[in-house]
């Protein structure tokens, strides 16, 4: 079942973001989860089995400089590692760009890391009808 995150799903969000790389403690991960839910223009969605989450997708909606019509970007997307393969990320991709269409918007936008262990998740979103056409940089500040 896919339906919209909660404050209750902290616990397994936290083990979520450990699947993609990014460990965290509960306490840490409960403040980022409530500050992103108190933005409006954030949604996060997770699919539930049997009680437990075994994905996440966590998107923003925004505007453009160069479009008059906003974009969904995805932020995070995660699927239990023991869990993929089974159609868990497609149907996430497919809720969000539901929301996105519900937002008004005509584009959804992801960036995936150029890491070799990150290619089996650039094939899927290939799969999935995602294009890449960019290169991102980031700088720390």
């Amino acid at each position: 079942m896919i339906r919209e995150a909660n404050l209750s799903d902290v616990e397994e969000l936290t083990k979520l973001m450990s699947e993609l790389g990014y460990p965290t403690d509960a306490e840490t991960m409960k403040q980022r989860y409530e500050a992103i839910d108190r933005h409006p223009d954030y949604h996060t969605l997770v699919f539930e089995h049997n009680g437990t989450l075994l994905g996440m997708v966590g998107m923003l909606k925004a505007m453009r400089f160069e479009h008059d019509a906003p974009y969904v970007r995805i932020i995070t997307m995660v699927v239990d590692s023991s869990e993929r393969g089974h159609g868990i990320g497609k149907k996430l991709l497919n809720a969000a760009e539901e929301w996105a269409k519900s937002q008004g918007c005509q584009m959804i936008n992801l960036n995936s890391g150029n890491r070799p262990e990150r290619q089996k998740a650039h094939h899927f979103y290939e799969r999935n009808g995602f294009k890449g056409s960019a290169t991102g940089f980031y700088k720390k500040i």
